[in-house]
């Protein structure tokens, strides 16, 4: 029994990306075979629940960090998978050095900030230290190399088809008419961060007031967002609000094009569920997203102008948002959550066996 412990959330309403990547991995781990330790605030997701062999440790107002440091140095885990940019993180790698642990540290990295050279001291921390690191996406893993002289994989985040599958698939949702311009929607779907860049999708629907926009999500930006939405005059503009997954995947199902205008990413999840969707994606290239095939699936751009024209050419030929959404289903199909888990559960093997035969 190989024995995991991750500083994850197994809540079932936790939408953030890296506890929705670790849920999707541990309910695939087979229960005879890995034991895994994790982090619950209210509700776990049932998968979670139902798992034999998977341990929740409450996460309360105060004292996580020297409580959960209690409980790893009562029972060592075997893996330390996943560390993030807390201070727990920072102690259980310090304890580990100092005590000599056996502990397999496996990171996983998604920060966008390495393909601008401003990499956090404590997302380098967790690489250098890893005994193994693996990226979301082929650029990311070249990064790591380049940056930090650290050899990367390759893992893919998977997509949860349970709620990103194709209108096609059950018949309950159906794209928008391509054949009226007025019936067109556009999706944006994240966070309202600054780097999100929100207020350019708001413009957009200033400047095609035929075309509905829907804007998925909440944050510091939103109500900059709301304000000029209302200065701009733009009636075909609805908020959404912030929405659980599987509304999201309705949304994108009765959508026509995702609009997504961000400039600092990682390998963000959704670029990936919109194309299970499929939604054609238009995104910039900065980060080069592997969930998207430029001009098969969707466009990946390099400037807000050719993002801009790229929008006003997919509204205006109905034949080429079809071929993209066939291009964009069929990619999608590539990223499933059962094959990655298996290539975990073979990371982890690997690295437990040469610990125990050193």
């Amino acid at each position: 029994m190989i024995t995991i412990f991750t500083p994850s959330f197994a809540d079932d309403d936790d939408t953030n990306a890296q506890n929705l990547t670790v849920k999707a991995i541990v309910a695939r781990l087979p229960s005879d075979q890995f034991q895994v330790v994790m982090f619950c605030e209210k509700g776990a997701d049932p998968r979670i629940a139902a798992r034999p062999n998977t341990r929740l440790l409450p996460w309360r107002r105060r004292g996580n960090t020297l409580r959960t440091l209690w409980q790893c140095l009562q029972q060592v885990p075997d893996v330390y998978f996943y560390p993030r940019e807390g201070p727990l993180d920072a102690a259980f790698l310090q304890l580990r050095s100092k005590l000599h642990l056996r502990t397999r540290v496996v990171t996983h990295v998604v920060s966008g900030g390495l393909y601008r050279g401003a990499i956090r001291p404590a997302v380098a921390r967790n690489i250098c230290q890893a005994d193994a690191v693996f990226c979301n996406s082929h650029y990311l893993a070249q990064l790591v190399s380049e940056n930090l002289q650290v050899k990367a994989g390759t893992i893919h985040n998977g997509i949860d088809r349970r709620y990103f599958y194709p209108a096609c698939a059950s018949g309950d949702n159906s794209p928008g008419d391509g054949s009226q311009a007025q019936a067109l929607t556009v999706l944006f779907a994240g966070s309202f961060r600054p780097y999100k860049r929100v207020h350019l999708v708001v413009h957009q629907a200033a400047r095609l007031p035929q075309v509905h926009f829907r804007l998925a999500g909440i944050g510091e930006e939103e109500q900059r967002c709301r304000s000029l939405a209302a200065e701009l005059g733009c009636a075909n503009v609805e908020f959404l609000g912030h929405i659980p997954q599987r509304q999201l995947g309705e949304e994108m199902r009765r959508s026509d094009i995702f609009f997504f205008p961000s400039d600092t990413e990682g390998h963000p999840q959704v670029l990936g569920q919109a194309a299970a969707c499929g939604l054609p994606v238009i995104a910039l290239n900065v980060y080069r997203p592997d969930y998207v095939v430029n001009g098969e699936s969707g466009c990946l751009v390099e400037s807000d102008e050719e993002m801009a024209q790229k929008l006003d050419l997919l509204i205006a030929r109905p034949d080429l948002r079809e071929s993209m959404r066939e291009a964009a289903i069929a990619h999608a199909s590539k990223f499933d959550w059962d094959a990655i888990a298996v290539r975990w559960q073979q990371v982890f093997q690997e690295l437990v066996a040469g610990r125990r035969n050193h």
